[in-house]
Order: structure tokens, then sequence, then C-alpha cells
């Protein structure tokens, strides 16, 4: 199961699992937009398919489960990865705290809490069942508000769930993304990393800068899931080509001085 597939990160993910032979389940909320993912994705695999719901209400992340054991007959990973920031959010500052936080943590937390509970039973069955939760970098920096504070709890569910998992050989993982690059999968859903363009933003301490792919997300994904790295979980593999290790303040300053390590 991949949630959040209809686009973005997700759909990267939903294609390198294609890609590598897995059949998939993936979900969107809006449906048209699933069907023509849907048949985008059938020349990957004839036996992918799409369930439209609504993750953040727990009746509809079981129908999901339910759908896709019975499409699959099983399930061995589950990828969290639906979710969305104030900029894709109905809420408005008008609305109340409790409006506003509700809906900010449903979509990111309480989907993944909800759909990883109804699928446990059948990761369980699988014998080494995995799942793999997408957080974000956001969960460090504050100025991020309640979409920071809702990814500050999936960062807990991954230690909370992998304890859960243990006695019956779950593994849970999260990958973190930093500034992803979206758009770029419209044109090209394997397009390389290099064929990106470099942001001004100074976003990461690679190729000047550059934003990643939702193709590199998704290999973070996929190795988390894998029997590679059947030895991991509880943990969180941030893929932010260094945003996290970067300090601002002294960039130019650095640049200008040029206070690097060099061989000698």
């Amino acid at each position: 199961i991949v949630t959040g597939g209809n686009s973005g990160i997700g759909r990267g993910i939903v294609c390198r699992f294609l890609n590598e032979g897995a059949t998939v389940v993936f979900n969107g909320r809006d449906e048209a937009k699933g069907q023509d993912t849907l048949e985008e994705m059938r020349g990957l695999n004839d036996k992918t398919a799409f369930f439209a719901a609504d993750l953040s209400q727990d009746d509809q992340a079981q129908a999901l489960v339910s759908f896709a054991a019975e499409h699959m007959g099983g399930i061995d990973i589950v990828v969290n990865n639906a979710g969305f920031g104030g900029f894709r959010s109905a809420i408005s500052e008008d609305d109340g705290p409790k409006k506003r936080w509700d809906h900010l943590r449903g979509g990111n937390l309480d989907a993944g809490y909800f759909v990883s509970s109804f699928a446990f039973p059948h990761l369980a069955k699988s014998g080494k069942g995995a799942i793999v939760n997408t957080t974000s970098t956001a969960t460090w920096h504050g100025n991020w508000g309640l979409y920071c504070m809702a990814k500050a709890g999936v960062e807990g569910m991954v230690r909370a769930l992998a304890n859960e998992g243990a006695d019956y050989k779950v593994r849970v993982n999260g990958v973190s993304p930093g500034w992803i690059d979206t758009a770029v999968q419209d044109d090209d859903v394997n397009a390389r990393p290099d064929e990106t363009d470099s942001w001004a933003g100074d976003v990461s301490l690679i190729d000047d800068g550059r934003m990643g792919t939702p193709r590199e997300i998704a290999a973070a994904a996929l190795f988390l899931a894998s029997d590679e790295a059947s030895f991991i979980t509880g943990q969180t593999l941030i893929v932010d080509g260094g945003l996290m290790t970067v300090d601002y303040p002294s960039r130019e300053m650095l640049r200008e001085n040029s206070w690097k390590l060099k061989s000698r």
C-alpha cells in the first residue's frame, strides 16, 4: 500500500515499487486524478489498483486496507506517505485552533496511524512486514507550525510502532525528505537528479543547492522496505542533500574565506 500516491513523492514511490515488480494499491482523495494515474501505472504492472479515501477517517482507512488485502491476497509493505502542509490545506487564519489542528493532524498523523493499525495483522501474517512513514525535515524547524507538530508525531509513531511490531517481525522506519521538486515527475517519473533545475534558495550542500526529486525519496523508501534493511527498525533516514547540516549564517563567510577541510 502506498498512501498519497496520486502525485508528488507518493507517485514517485509507486512508480519505483512497480518497476521493482511489486503489486501496489495506492491511495488518494481525488478519484478522477487517481484513475488517470492508474492508467499510466498499468503499463508497469496491470495488477496495480487505486482506492479513493480520506484516511483521516478511520473507517475509510480500514476500507483501504481491506480492499488492498483482498486485491493482493495479503499485505507485505505499507508506505504512509499521505500528508499536506499549509499551502494545500483548506484551513484559514480565521479558523479556530481546534479546527486547524484537527485538519493538519488528521491528514499527516492520524492517517498513518489508522492505516498502520488496520494493516498490522496482515503485516504480521506476512512474516517480514515493513512500514515506511514519510516524515519531514520540517520536524526540526519550528517555523512550520502545526505541520511541524504533526510530523513530529509521525516521527514518534515510527519508534512506537517499531516496538509494537518487533514481536511480529514487522519493521517500521521513516524517510525524512528535505526540499523536493515534486513537479519534475510530471514530465518524467524516472527523471535523473541532474535533470532538475537548481534552486537559488541554497537548500542543500550538493549541486549548487538543487532540490531533490521524488525518485530519490522513492529509492530510500524502497531500501527501508526491502530485505536489504532487514536489521533496521525504528529509524528515520534523512534525505535532504545535507540541508540539516547547513549553518546558514556562516555559509557566505565560509565561502569567502575557504575555511574548509582540505587534503594536504
